[in-house]
């Protein structure tokens, strides 16, 4: 080979391995209630309440760990994570498409044609990020389901961009703004049996 040749497949090696390495992949495993932080769930005590479904999570993104609780309550799905020290991270609500203003909603749309070949809308959630300095204050929020500033839309999407199928965590800003996408798994199966 030629010098400029093992050059050029050295750093294309290079370009791959980069590439690959800035997905996110995230596993969300159910566990038992009594695995769950205990100090996690006293912020959320009365609010469990009337609430259906609630199942606890782990969810492991390669370096970091967190904890989720997702049920259902006055005909919303829930889903509230808290990190490993037992701080709240943030408050995910599912929703429709009309549900979102619809400017901000045109926006999103537009962002999606421009991007991807093809995609379908899997979930669409609002999310409330977690103020460290007022829990209570977030929490009042998104259970009373307030279309804030602040407030943030994520999108789960399949969808494809050159040649290839996947499936995508899209964030956006309350007025449709892009803010970030990453590549995710899909779900995991393995409690299927064969």
């Amino acid at each position: 080979m030629r010098p400029p040749l093992i050059s050029t497949i050295i750093l294309s090696l290079f370009a791959v391995l980069f590439g690959h390495a800035q997905n996110h992949y995230e596993r969300e495993y159910r566990i038992k209630k009594s695995q769950f932080p205990e100090k996690a769930l006293t912020h959320l005590d009365d609010r469990l309440e009337n609430a259906r479904r609630i199942r606890y999570y782990r969810e492991i993104d390669g370096t970091n760990s967190r904890y989720e609780i997702h049920f259902k309550k006055d005909r919303l799905k829930y889903s509230v994570a808290f990190d490993n020290k037992n701080n709240l991270e943030g408050v995910e609500i599912e929703i429709r498409s009309v549900d979102i203003p619809n400017d901000s909603f045109s926006k999103i749309i537009e962002y999606l044609s421009l991007s991807f070949r093809k995609y379908r809308i899997r979930k669409i959630q609002q999310y409330y990020s977690a103020d460290k300095n007022d829990i209570e204050t977030t929490l009042k929020n998104a259970f009373q389901n307030l279309l804030l500033p602040s407030l943030l839309y994520k999108l789960i999407i399949s969808g494809k961009k050159a040649k290839n199928y996947g499936q995508y965590d899209i964030l956006f800003d309350a007025q449709g703004g892009f803010v970030k996408i990453r590549k995710s798994l899909p779900p995991n199966y393995d409690h299927v049996l064969y």
